[in-house]
């Protein structure tokens, strides 16, 4: 027991079935291929549309991602992990590559709507797939594989889509189109039929939830505790995605070039590519709600330290410290919790109501936060401090020993007491 307890990097991966290895394979090469969100400003401002346009079409694109992870989490649960993850990506792939023979500014608009909407609603039902398939004390460690295939591929992206501009632009849609069709293809030959263990027997997973428990996002509004999470989600996420929206202009205030700015980014980039399966070995033993809050807890103090007159060091510090937050805390936060909270029959719908935070908490956080920030500069980190407290309050509230899932359904009203659960699900006692 002890020794699958501490499962390391390399037995989880190899004792992993091969449906999880293959998702993995999808998603760095969709990550890979996700060329459009990064360029469709450059790409619509170049073809004559302004600058506003070209940021409205961003803001759309952003808010398809929204819809996209709640249609994914409902579909999941309908039709199962492998038919929505199938029929999603087709259907982006078919549709990015229409943006490049439309002039119509609202045509396209609907488009990338769509098309964002129906590339990103895979993303509960891959990950409700993989809970389906993984041990619950493997989670968070395979969860970290995930983030690590995401990052990998998002990281890359860029610089290969910088290259395919040189050719031509076409190259970006149809690229991206090629990398969706990949895993698409992954999907189809890899996962397994059918809607899993427990769709498929809902009488032995739940008997008496028939006519009590309707699939529907209104079960998931129902479990009090679960909103108190994504509370605590969507806070965490505006204070999150900060360093993309405020960071530079902090940098540049202190009187940094965008070399300064780079090395922060980058600095991130590489504590959580080398560093993060590591620490999932530790993590992976404490509880869940440990896990979350010290990510949410330590991403706040991270971003508060810029606020300190400390030059350089306190860009360095903060980041270090926000890093490791994002390290501790987000394969649980974003994966591992949020898979194992309800009831096995709203799993995908569980999974698209955390994403949709996410996605509403890094859509708004740039416009708060660059409007604090133009009137109070070094307050904005301060204020992040406060909102990321307030996080760890509905954290502590509202995160449940991973034991009590089918409790979820009962609009959560059970106490919460000591969890003895760990990060990775319940069964499984902290300590030695």
């Amino acid at each position: 027991m002890g020794d699958q307890q501490r499962a390391g990097v390399k037995t989880v991966w190899r004792e992993s079935p091969a449906a999880v290895r293959a998702l993995l394979l999808g998603t760095m090469v969709n990550r890979l291929g996700g060329f459009i969100q990064v360029f469709i400003v450059l790409y619509l401002t170049q073809r004559g549309f302004s600058a506003t346009q070209a940021g409205g079409a961003l803001g759309v694109y952003g808010a398809g991602t929204v819809l996209g992870v709640l249609t994914g989490g409902g579909m999941s649960d309908r039709i199962g992990p492998r038919l929505t993850i199938m029929s999603t990506l087709v259907c982006s792939a078919v549709l990015l590559p229409a943006v490049l023979y439309l002039d119509s500014y609202g045509a396209i608009l609907a488009v990338i709507a769509v098309g964002a909407a129906a590339g990103q609603a895979y993303r509960p039902a891959s990950t409700s797939m993989i809970s389906q398939l993984i041990p619950a004390d493997r989670q968070v460690m395979i969860f970290a594989m995930v983030r690590l295939a995401i990052n990998l591929g998002t990281t890359a992206a860029p610089l290969l889509g910088a290259a395919l501009v040189q050719v031509s632009w076409d190259f970006l849609f149809w690229g991206e189109s090629v990398a969706v069709l990949i895993f698409a293809a992954i999907a189809a030959t890899t996962l397994p039929k059918g809607r899993g263990e427990e769709a498929a027997q809902p009488s032995e997973a739940a008997p008496d939830a028939a006519g009590q428990r309707k699939p529907s996002y209104m079960a998931v509004l129902a479990d009090r505790k679960y909103l108190l999470f994504l509370v605590a989600m969507f806070a965490s996420s505006m204070i999150y995605i900060q360093y993309v929206s405020t960071l530079p202009l902090t940098v540049r205030h202190e009187g940094y070039g965008t070399g300064v700015y780079a090395s922060m980014v980058s600095l991130n980039g590489f504590l959580v590519i080398t560093c993060e399966l590591l620490v999932a070995k530790v993590v992976q033993r404490w509880p869940a709600r440990l896990a979350v809050i010290s990510g949410v807890l330590l991403t706040g103090v991270g971003m508060t330290l810029y606020a300190l007159p400390w030059g350089l060091a306190a860009l360095v510090i903060g980041t270090l410290v926000w890093s490791f937050g994002e390290i501790v805390g987000y394969p649980t936060l974003f994966f591992a919790y949020p898979s194992q909270a309800g009831p096995p029959e709203l799993r995908g719908r569980y999974l698209g109501a955390s994403n949709s935070l996410y996605g509403l908490g890094t859509a708004l956080g740039p416009f708060v936060g660059v409007m604090l920030w133009n009137r109070f500069h070094a307050g904005l980190w301060l204020g992040c401090g406060i909102v990321g407290l307030l996080a760890v309050a509905a954290a502590w509230w509202g995160v449940r020993p991973l034991g009590q899932a089918e409790e979820a359904a009962d609009a959560g009203e059970e106490p919460i007491g000591p969890d003895t659960e760990t990060a990775a699900g319940p069964g499984r006692v902290t300590g030695t």
